[in-house]
Parts: structure tokens; C-alpha cells; sequence
């Protein structure tokens, strides 16, 4: 694989975890300003976003990091 491939492929993860974060923050900005519970929903907004981001981003990298073995111990919905 190409390095400019990898590199596309990790800008991508970049800039879902940075949409997720931001969504998350706008989001909560906007309960705010709202509902007027100033740093409440921010807050919740921030932590929301990049546990989305972080979780999306684990499900992404997981079948780089165990093949195409699932986590059960198959491969291809056979038992070695």
C-alpha cells in the first residue's frame, strides 16, 4: 500500500474524531443558549462527542488490529 494511501486513510479517522468533537460542542453550545445552563450542556456536549469520536474510532481501526478474526475466535464464521 502506498504511504499516500495510509495517509489518506488516517486523515480520514482525523477528521471524524474532529467532526464528532465539534458536533458534540455546537450541539451543546446551542442547549446552552437555549435552555440558559451556560457551561452544563457544553460540557455534556464535549464529553458526548469524543466518547462517540473515540468509540467510532476503535470500531474503525479494530479490523486493522485483529485481521479478519473476529473477536470470538472465528474466522469467517469458522472455529480453528
Amino acid at each position: 500500500m502506498d504511504w499516500w494511501v495510509v495517509g489518506l486513510r488516517l486523515m480520514g479517522l482525523g477528521w471524524y474524531v474532529a467532526a464528532c468533537i465539534i458536533l458534540g460542542v455546537l450541539g451543546g453550545l446551542g442547549l446552552d443558549k437555549l435552555v440558559g445552563l451556560t457551561p452544563l450542556f457544553t460540557l455534556l456536549g464535549t464529553v458526548l462527542g469524543s466518547v462517540l469520536a473515540f468509540w467510532g474510532l476503535y470500531k474503525m481501526v479494530r479490523p486493522v488490529i485483529y485481521g479478519s478474526k473476529g473477536l470470538n475466535g472465528t474466522e469467517n464464521g469458522r472455529k480453528r
